[in-house]
């Protein structure tokens, strides 16, 4: 299911929300599959938005936009897909690879 956790071992509790939404995320992936888009969840809100790759990497740091290049080009390679995991109450921001299937 879910590969190395872009933020060295923190969010736990991330993922375990990201996984609760997890199908409606790959169904929301599928609609956009051509694109290969970013996905996001934001816990808040509870919604799934996707993403084009160069314009959600535009909006993250440098030291972001690297490890996002190496993670999109390994989801890539591998048939998976970028996963962010957003809570805004707690200012944290966690990236996952996760199966399309």
């Amino acid at each position: 299911m879910a590969k190395t956790p872009r933020n060295d071992g923190e969010g736990d509790y991330l993922y375990d929300a990201l996984s609760e939404y997890l199908e409606h995320v790959r169904v929301a992936y599928r609609l956009h599959e051509d694109k290969r888009p970013v996905m996001l969840f934001d816990i808040q809100e509870q919604r799934i938005y996707a993403y084009g790759y160069e314009g959600f990497k535009s909006e993250l740091s440098v030291k972001s936009q690297v490890a996002l290049a190496e993670q999109y080009e390994q989801a890539r390679k591998s048939g998976e897909m970028v996963v962010f995991v957003r809570d805004n109450d707690n200012r944290r921001l966690a990236s996952y690879l996760i199966d399309c299937d």
